[in-house]
């Protein structure tokens, strides 16, 4: 993962299982059972949030010299308790815009 600061706003470029490497935007980092999870938006080719609001969910985790590492959600128990964390956060900041 590469991680750099554009303009105030942190992007990483992943690349997923077929090799293609896709720019994000950072949405959130939380925890779920003491593990951190980062939830990433996708950019198009514009460098624009993806029109189908597709988000990308992976564990977080930061060496001892701070470089960020992410890993692939292991269970459909882990990824359903992320999800619903995840959507916990999205209900919450939706009230908050209100």
């Amino acid at each position: 993962m590469e991680k750099y600061t554009d303009d105030e706003d942190i992007m990483v470029t992943v690349e997923l299982d077929d090799g293609t490497e896709v720019d994000c935007d950072i949405l959130t980092i939380f925890t779920v059972n003491e593990r951190d999870y980062i939830v990433l938006i996708p950019l198009d080719a514009d460098g624009n949030h993806n029109a189908e609001g597709e988000v990308f969910l992976y564990r977080y985790s930061e060496d001892k010299e701070g470089n960020p590492t992410l890993d692939n959600i292991e269970t459909d128990e882990e990824y359903e308790a992320v999800e619903e964390r995840f959507d916990e956060w999205l209900d919450s900041s939706y009230f908050e815009e209100l």
